[in-house]
Order: structure tokens, then C-alpha cells, then sequence
């Protein structure tokens, strides 16, 4: 595998629920992270009193973050919809080389910032609220 451009790191939004998705406006930086939690069922006749867990359980989740410019686009707009609506539409998140994951989130957080002499700046941060769908690139 070759190395990849961060830039090619993209969240999009589906804006209409029509599954046309559009990359959020103004993002410099993506981040996504996938948890898997663990169940825990050792006991005392645990062999060696090693650690078992149960395989298949648990709960599995994934959280999505980006910062970047405000640009006061359609994204923009939908976020701050989906925002203070509570909704939990459809996103991608394309990791070059990878694939692309597909799902329900919703968007626990948005920050706005800026500086006398710079340019107004956000932060977005989303949960995993259903099932992804994976795609191989």
C-alpha cells in the first residue's frame, strides 16, 4: 500500500436523504475511530486464570471528528440542522486506500471559533447511531 493524502480523508453528508452525498464543506482535518467493547465472563475455573471474553458481544461503535474553516455553505446548514433537530441521517466517510463506511450518525457537537485576525473556524463531532455498512476501494 502506497502512502495516501490526508486531504483524501473525507466525511460527507447525505443532504437530502436521497443518497447523493456531498463532503462537508470547509473540513482540513478528519478523523474516524472504530471501538468494539469487550464482555468479560472469566470465572474461577478460568484456565490458568486467564481472561476470557465472549466473543461476539458487546457493543460496537464508531466516532467521527473533523475541524476545518467555516464556510456557511448547504453542509453547513444541514449540520446545524441535523444539530438542533436530534436527527441521525446517513454520512460516508471515504478512507483513501481502504474503503468507504456508510451509516447513521449523529452529531453530538459543533464548535465555532476564531480569532481577531484569522478565519472563522469549527469542529464537528459525530456518533455511530445504527448499523455501517463497509466498502472495499
Amino acid at each position: 500500500m502506497t502512502v495516501q493524502n490526508g486531504k483524501d480523508l473525507l466525511i460527507k453528508l447525505d443532504l437530502t436523504g436521497a443518497g447523493q452525498f456531498e463532503t462537508i464543506a470547509g473540513l482540513r482535518a478528519t478523523r474516524i475511530g472504530f471501538n468494539a467493547e469487550t464482555v468479560d465472563v472469566t470465572n474461577l475455573e478460568s484456565q490458568g486464570g486467564w481472561r476470557e471474553l465472549l466473543g461476539g458481544a458487546g457493543v460496537k461503535s464508531a466516532a467521527i471528528s473533523g475541524s476545518g474553516v467555516f464556510r456557511d455553505a448547504a453542509t453547513d446548514e444541514r449540520a446545524r440542522q441535523i444539530f438542533f433537530a436530534g436527527e441521525t441521517p446517513d454520512f460516508q466517510v471515504v478512507i483513501p486506500g481502504f474503503g468507504i463506511v456508510q451509516g447513521a450518525f449523529q452529531i453530538t457537537a459543533i464548535d465555532y471559533s476564531g480569532s481577531y485576525n484569522g478565519e472563522a473556524a469549527y469542529e464537528l463531532s459525530l456518533a455511530s447511531a445504527g448499523v455501517l455498512d463497509f466498502s472495499a476501494l
